[in-house]
């Protein structure tokens, strides 16, 4: 896996059901690197930190082979790297095979993944259309939030290296069904897994364990 894109964002005004708001998540490739720090980016800016940066969600990465899948959709917007909001586009990430609690080196930082992405009506905005929203939590292609265990700076090229991988807990993609497409009968047993495992934050388990009879 490579980094292909380094992003940040700037403040930006919306308007949302008739009052401004300032967002950070229109990102926009950068040349130079970025700074992981433990609860954000350096220079990046995170407007609303009751539900953005912080420890658990210090970084966001999405993957490169995602694009074409969200330009078919929508043709006509603009398109660059950093349209999820994400500040490390990566090629080679994949939801179905990286899992939740894993270390991985990234250029000078050392990270865990944490948790998948969860999205807003900020999301929605950017795209022009709230519907974007049930199609990003329906496609799995959520991409992640990493701790940052060593903070450090990554740069266009760096390898996103495993370093140590948490092989009994779920993948992103896992985890996303329990969290949006929860039955029963398929998934209980994960979810009974999932409610056990101390990598997996209590936010997150919050959403299915109220679901399992």
């Amino acid at each position: 896996m490579k980094v292909v894109s380094t992003n940040i964002g700037a403040p930006k005004t919306i308007l949302w059901r008739g009052k401004e708001e300032k967002t950070g998540i229109y990102k926009y490739p950068v040349d130079s690197s970025i700074f992981l720090d433990i609860e954000d980016v350096q220079n990046d800016h995170v407007i609303d930190r009751k539900y953005h940066g912080g420890v658990d969600k210090a970084c966001y990465v999405y993957a490169k082979e995602h694009y074409p899948y969200w330009k078919k959709k929508y043709p006509d917007l603009e398109w660059q790297y950093g349209m999820f909001g994400e500040n490390l586009t990566i090629e080679g990430f994949d939801e179905n095979v990286i899992r939740i609690g894993s270390i991985y080196k990234l250029g000078n930082a050392t990270v865990q993944i944490s948790r998948p992405r969860q999205p807003c009506y900020k999301l929605g905005i950017r795209f022009g259309t709230q519907a974007i929203l049930k199609q990003f939590i329906d496609s799995l292609y959520s991409g992640v939030y990493v701790r940052v265990l060593h903070p450090g700076s990554v740069t266009i090229g760096d390898r996103f290296i495993l370093e140590k991988e948490s092989s009994d807990t779920l993948t992103i993609a896992e985890l996303n069904t329990l969290l949006f497409h929860y039955t029963e009968d398929a998934h209980k047993e994960l979810a009974i897994k999932a409610l056990n495992d101390p990598l997996i934050s209590d936010s997150d388990k919050k959403y299915f364990r109220k679901k399992i009879k």
